[in-house]
């Protein structure tokens, strides 16, 4: 899980934060926020997953004033003990100067149903918009994996994203394409704005989210654009090491390195030795540890339990560091 994130904070956080700060008006704040979400969405690929997320694993990266910071746990109920359920990622975004924060913790709850398997990507996502006193909660999609008739992957169900200060609402549904594979509404979102204080719809959102998205004034009838997937993926800059020295021994980039390396020449049997020596030596340290009887604890993460059992997680630190890898 800690992967996709990876391939994404570099870009999707930063997309948003300066319009978002910006807007005048509560709604276009929200509106900003909502385009935000949805470009968090990527396509998935089916039947390659090449990288295991492993304990305490990072990824720290910087773009202009916003700084990022992924950690990967695996905690238990009671205390921050070493399991292999339930993988929970965390992260950690902000900027000093637009005084914003992203808090993101997420871990995926896996379903079985014959002939697919639907995964909720459980935890909570937070955006503070400290300036104006505004946080907006929300959720994620589940990802939902087909295996017969036709094998693929999807993002459906809902979301929704509130701010409670001011009392507006987005309500998103992800529509799967049918059964067999065919037809339908593939990657289609839809849904409404609203104004929960007034009990109001005040725009219709419809689209698809791996091109447009288009926002329509249930007053007036105006439409606008207010997502291009096109556009935001076609300014995706890969990441670069400015101070190789200070990159953490945990950081992604070194964890996974010589697997990479591997699959970019298509060295398959090295990818694949490669990818076990990196999982051996997880399990030779798991096994360290609990012959001493020591019990791993995040580093940047505190990871805390409600009673129904939800995962959550806050950031030791106020504000990310900025990063040796920084993106243009």
């Amino acid at each position: 899980m800690i992967h996709r994130k990876i391939t994404l904070c570099s870009w999707f956080l930063s997309a948003a934060t300066t319009t978002i700060q910006l807007s005048k008006s509560p709604i276009e704040r929200l509106i900003s926020v909502v385009a935000w979400s949805i470009s968090t969405t990527r396509p998935p690929t089916f039947g390659v997953a090449p990288y295991n997320p492993i304990l305490g694993e990072t990824h720290h990266v910087s773009k202009g004033n916003l700084n990022v910071l992924l950690e990967q746990g695996h905690p238990s109920p009671g205390n921050q003990k070493v399991l292999h359920h339930p993988a929970v990622s965390a992260l950690h975004a902000t900027d000093e100067k637009e005084n914003i924060e992203i808090i993101w913790c997420q871990y995926p709850v896996a379903k079985f149903n014959g002939t697919s398997v639907e995964a909720q990507v459980k935890g909570k996502r937070q955006l503070k918009l400290l300036n104006h006193g505004e946080t907006y909660e929300m959720n994620s999609p589940n990802l939902f994996i087909r295996i017969l008739p036709v094998p693929g992957t999807d993002w459906v169900g809902n979301v929704n994203i509130k701010c409670k200060e001011t009392g507006l609402v987005a309500e998103l549904c992800y529509i799967s394409q049918s059964f067999f594979g065919f037809g339908g509404n593939k990657r289609f979102i839809k849904g409404n704005i609203i104004d929960s204080l007034k009990s109001k719809i005040l725009y219709k959102v419809n689209g698809h989210w791996d091109s447009t998205v288009t926002l329509k004034d249930t007053n007036n009838g105006e439409e606008r654009i207010i997502y291009d997937a096109k556009k935001v993926i076609s300014r995706l800059h890969t990441p670069t090491v400015k101070d190789e020295e200070s990159v953490w021994k945990t950081e992604s980039a070194i964890t996974w390195s010589e697997l990479s390396q591997a699959i970019i020449k298509k060295d398959w049997e090295k990818a694949r030795e490669a990818k076990k020596t990196v999982e051996e030596k997880q399990r030779e340290l798991s096994r360290e540890r609990e012959s001493k009887g020591e019990t791993w604890i995040p580093k940047h993460f505190i990871l805390s339990q409600s009673k129904e059992g939800d995962w959550d997680c806050s950031p030791i630190q106020k504000w990310v560091p900025p990063s040796p890898i920084v993106t243009l």
